[in-house]
């Protein structure tokens, strides 16, 4: 059995005789919407999205475009589905897209853009996550008959397994001119972009001014349950309609998922500074424990991933959560902590205690 107490879950164990805290450090992914949101969805004026005659979805759509400064915006039930909707508009098959080795849309997307679009990734090694311009450049397909042309270029912000590292406006637009320059898209995976909008203290529309197309989540930490938009010029997203129904992404009464989106858009991207601070006071308090390294000056945003000195991964998650933590393995020596709204800072402070019982 378990009930909400406060910022933590707390988890009753029948025959233990007391009371266990669970601390769910595994993503952002795992937030609860907030009662404004439920309330939202209970009161929300929904109409067929098929038809595009759902209020709630197309308020949630134009407010996004114009918060990031595009043309139009389709909302997704996922963000991998936005991110492949994006791939097969951009690119035709047998091309190829340029990512960096450790990017979702390589790794945790099931070689869709094979399957899906005809395409292959070409892999990119990047520091921090962050690809060079000129190492784009040099990863382009020269113009010759038998190599497959590059169709796109796709970026990551912030970079999730690089421990959620942002991309900074130039880094982008050196990259996105010398696309633009080949007659090559960028497609922006900003799933977490509010994250690097608040630890840069830029607007998004600002890190997203030079990317073709644009997808970010509603469900990652920003504690909505469901959804994931689209953005970019009006033809690109009329045309998404049609990839997003190839996809089984057409969706019918769907403001009642619309409604929480549009709280999370108005209330809950201005408290990400505090998941960033408790991020920073996690990475500080890691790099003190006995057989765990991390460098907190890398910690940018929400993710701490620490390295393992004498034990594997799968043996210290179990002992974490015997303690009441749970986090996630990123290798097989190596481990992700993600902070967010449901956890405060005394279960930064818990989970500390029993982590440095592990080392």
């Amino acid at each position: 059995m378990e009930r909400r107490v406060g910022s933590g879950q707390w988890a009753v164990r029948s025959g233990l005789g007391g009371v266990m805290r669970t601390i769910d450090l595994r993503s952002d992914t795992v937030t609860k919407p907030t009662p404004e949101m439920l309330r939202a969805m209970i009161e929300a004026p929904v109409g067929d999205d098929v038809y595009g005659e759902d209020p709630t979805v197309n308020r949630l759509q134009d407010k996004a475009a114009t918060i990031f400064g595009k043309e139009a915006g389709l909302f997704m039930p996922s963000g991998t589905m936005g991110n492949q909707v994006a791939i097969k508009l951009h690119t035709r098959p047998g091309q190829e897209v340029i990512v960096e080795e450790r990017s979702h849309i390589y790794n945790y997307e099931m070689a869709t853009m094979a399957a899906f679009s005809g395409c292959l990734p070409r892999i990119l090694t990047g520091v921090d996550g962050h690809l060079r311009a000129d190492q784009v450049e040099a990863a382009l397909a020269p113009d010759i008959y038998y190599r497959a042309r590059t169709g796109l270029v796709a970026l990551e912000n912030t970079h999730n397994m690089a421990g959620g590292t942002v991309l900074e406006p130039d880094e982008v637009a050196a990259i996105a001119d010398i696309a633009h320059d080949r007659g090559i898209p960028v497609h922006l995976d900003g799933a977490r972009i509010f994250n690097a909008s608040v630890a840069l203290k830029l607007p998004v529309a600002q890190l997203v001014k030079d990317c073709d197309s644009v997808m970010f989540c509603f469900s990652k930490g920003l504690s909505a349950p469901v959804g994931s938009m689209l953005l970019g010029s009006k033809e690109f997203i009329q045309e998404g309609w049609r990839v997003r129904k190839m996809m089984g992404g057409g969706m019918r009464q769907v403001g009642v998922l619309a409604a929480a989106a549009l709280v999370a858009l108005e209330q809950m991207t201005c408290r990400l500074s505090h998941d960033h601070e408790n991020a920073q006071i996690l990475a500080q308090g890691l790099a003190g424990c006995r057989g765990i390294r991390v460098d907190p000056s890398r910690v940018q945003t929400n993710i701490v991933i620490a390295d393992l000195e004498h034990t594997d991964s799968t043996a210290f998650l179990a002992m974490l959560k015997e303690r009441g933590v749970l986090a996630g393995a990123t290798g097989s020596r190596q481990v992700r902590f993600v902070t967010h709204k449901d956890v405060g800072r005394e279960d930064i402070s818990a989970a500390l205690a029993a982590i440095a019982e592990c080392g």
